[in-house]
C-alpha cells in the first residue's frame, strides 16, 4: 500500500562498477560516460556520477574494473569533502563570528541586543532560506540554484566586510543566511539523489563527521583571527571560504538530478509537493523526532554555558573541554551508526535506542537538577550530558535517512522541511532552558526531557504504529 513506504535494503550490492551516463546540464569539462557504482538500482550510482573523476578508465575487464573501483573510491572521498564543505558552512558563519561579538558592538557604537540581532538574522534566513531553495532544486536541478545561492553568499558576506552601522550588518547577515541555506539543503537533496537505503544512512553519518567538527573549530579559529585583525577580518576570511567553495562545488559537483526527474510546470505546483510530504504521517513523524531531538541538541547549546559555568562552578577551559568532548561524542556515535550498526541492525531499532538514550539521560538531568539524590556534581551533570548529546549521532542522521527515503521526486522540498522545521523548533523551544534565570538548572533538563517525548510520540504514534497498520495482512 501507498503508505509502507521504500523497502530499506540491509546491504548495498556488491555488483562490479559500471560506466555511468552523465546527466545534462553537467558543466564545464565533464565526460559523457564516468565511472559510477551499482546500488539497489541504476539512479543509486553513487558519488562516482557526482564527481568528475579526470581519468580514463583503462582496457581490459580487470583493469576495468580495477580503474573503476580506485575512481568510484576518489570520486566518494571528494564529494564528501564538497559537500561536508558545504554543510560546514553555515556553523562556520555562525560561530566564527562569536568572539567578535564584543568588538563589534563598541565598533558600530549600538548595544549589545542590537548586535545579537546579526545572529539572529542569521539563524532566521538558513530557516527560511531552505523551504525557498528546496522546492527550486526540484525545479531547476542542484547546480544552479546551489551555485547561485553561493554566489549571493559570497555578496552578502563581503558586504559584511563594509557595513557601516548595525542595522546595515543585520540586514546583509539576514541576506548572508538567506543565501548560505542553499549549501545546507541541497547536500541532503544530492545525497538523496545518489544514495538509497544504507548506503544513505552511513553517509549522513559520515557528513556528520564533519559537520558536528565545525562547530569546535569555529570560535578557536575565529579567536585566532582576531589576534590579526578585527571582525571586519573575520567576515573577510568567510568570504575567500565562500569563493573556494564555490569554485570547487562549480568545476566538481555535477547536477545529479536530470531534467527527467524534475518537477515540470509552474513553480507553485513545486512547492505544491511539500502540502503532499506534510499529508505523509510517517515522513511527518520522522520529521518530527528529527526536529525535537534537534530542539533538545539546541538547548544544551543555549544553556550549558551558564548551567555548566554559573551553576556547577566549571572554569572556562573545563566548560570548553566538555564542550569538546560532547562533539565528540556525537560525531562518535555517528560513526559507530554509519560504520557499524547501519546495514546490520534496523534503522528504526537504531532510532529507537537513540530515542531512548536521550530519554534517559533527560530524565537522569531532571533527577539530578531538582535534588533528588540531593547536590549534583559537576561530573554527575557532565555525564548525563555527554550520554544526551552523544546518541545524537544515532538519532538525527537516522532521521534524515528515513525521511528522505519516503520521497525521490521532491528530494528538495523534503530536505527544505527537515531543514527549517529542525532549525525553527529549535529556535523556539531553546530560551525555554533559561526561562527561570541563570540560578537553576531544571528549565534546561525539563525542556530536554519534553523534546525527546515529544519526538519519541511521533516516532511511535506516526511512523512505528502506521507502519505496522499498513503491513498488517
Amino acid at each position: 500500500m501507498q503508505d509502507a513506504g521504500p523497502t530499506i535494503p540491509a546491504h548495498r550490492s556488491t555488483a562490479p562498477p559500471a560506466p555511468i551516463a552523465a546527466a545534462d546540464d553537467a558543466g564545464p569539462g565533464f565526460p559523457t560516460t564516468l565511472p559510477g557504482e551499482i546500488t539497489r538500482s541504476a539512479k543509486a550510482a553513487g558519488p562516482a556520477r557526482a564527481i568528475r573523476t579526470g581519468r580514463a578508465v583503462p582496457a581490459g575487464p580487470t583493469l576495468q574494473a580495477a580503474g573503476a573501483g580506485r575512481d568510484a573510491r576518489r570520486a566518494g572521498l571528494l564529494v564528501t569533502l564538497v559537500l561536508g564543505g558545504l554543510t560546514a558552512l553555515p556553523p562556520l558563519s555562525m560561530d566564527m563570528y562569536l568572539p567578535a561579538l564584543p568588538q563589534v558592538t563598541r565598533a558600530l557604537h549600538s548595544p549589545p541586543a542590537t548586535v545579537q540581532l546579526t545572529l539572529t538574522a542569521c539563524l532566521a534566513g538558513m530557516a527560511l532560506g531552505q523551504l525557498v531553495v528546496g522546492p527550486l532544486s526540484d525545479r531547476w536541478g542542484r547546480r544552479r540554484p546551489l551555485l547561485a545561492g553561493m554566489a549571493v553568499y559570497v555578496l552578502a558576506t563581503a558586504a559584511c566586510v563594509f557595513a557601516p552601522s548595525a542595522g546595515v550588518l543585520i540586514a546583509v547577515r539576514l541576506l548572508q543566511g538567506l543565501a548560505g541555506s542553499a549549501g545546507i539543503v541541497i547536500s541532503r537533496a544530492v545525497v538523496r539523489d545518489l544514495y538509497d537505503g544504507v548506503a544513505m544512512a552511513r553517509f549522513f553519518s559520515t557528513l556528520m563527521l564533519i559537520s558536528g567538527v565545525a562547530p569546535i573549530v569555529a570560535p578557536t579559529l575565529g579567536g585566532q583571527i582576531l589576534r590579526l585583525t578585527d571582525w571586519r577580518g573575520v567576515f573577510a576570511v568567510l568570504t575567500v571560504i565562500g569563493i573556494l567553495l564555490t569554485v570547487v562545488a562549480w568545476r566538481c559537483l555535477h547536477e545529479t538530478l536530470p531534467p527527467r526527474r524534475r518537477h515540470a510546470g509552474q513553480l507553485s505546483g513545486t512547492f505544491g509537493a511539500m502540502r503532499g510530504l506534510l499529508a505523509d504521517r510517517v515522513f511527518t513523524g520522522y520529521v518530527l523526532a528529527g526536529s525535537f531531538a534537534f530542539a533538545a541538541l539546541f538547548t544544551y547549546v543555549s544553556a550549558s554555558s551558564f548551567v555548566v559555568q554559573d551553576i556547577y562552578g566549571a572554569s572556562p577551559q573545563t566548560f570548553s573541554l566538555l564542550f569538546g568532548l560532547n562533539s565528540v561524542g556525537i560525531v562518535g556515535f555517528g560513526q559507530l551508526n554509519g560504520k557499524v550498526l547501519i546495514g546490520r541492525v534496523d534503522m528504526h531499532r537504531v532510532l529507537a535506542v537513540g530515542l531512548a538514550l536521550i530519554g534517559a539521560a533527560s530524565a537522569a538531568l531532571v533527577l539530578l537538577t531538582t535534588g533528588v539524590f540531593g547536590r549534583a556534581s559537576l561530573w554527575q551533570i557532565a555525564a548525563a550530558l555527554f550520554v544526551l548529546m552523544s546518541a545524537m549521532g544515532l538519532v538525527l542522521p537516522t532521521t534524515n535517512t528515513l525521511a528522505l527515503l519516503r520521497t525521490e521526486r521532491a528530494a528538495g522540498s523534503a530536505s527544505a522541511l527537515i531543514g527549517t522545521s529542525g532549525f525553527l523548533i529549535g529556535a523556539i523551544v531553546a530560551p525555554l532552558g533559561g526561562v527561570a534565570g541563570d540560578g537553576t538548572a531544571v528549565p534546561m533538563a525539563v525542556t530536554q526531557l519534553t523534546c525527546v517525548l515529544v519526538a519519541a510520540a511521533a516516532f511511535v504514534g506516526l511512523c512505528l504504529r502506521r507502519r505496522r497498520t499498513v503491513e498488517e495482512p
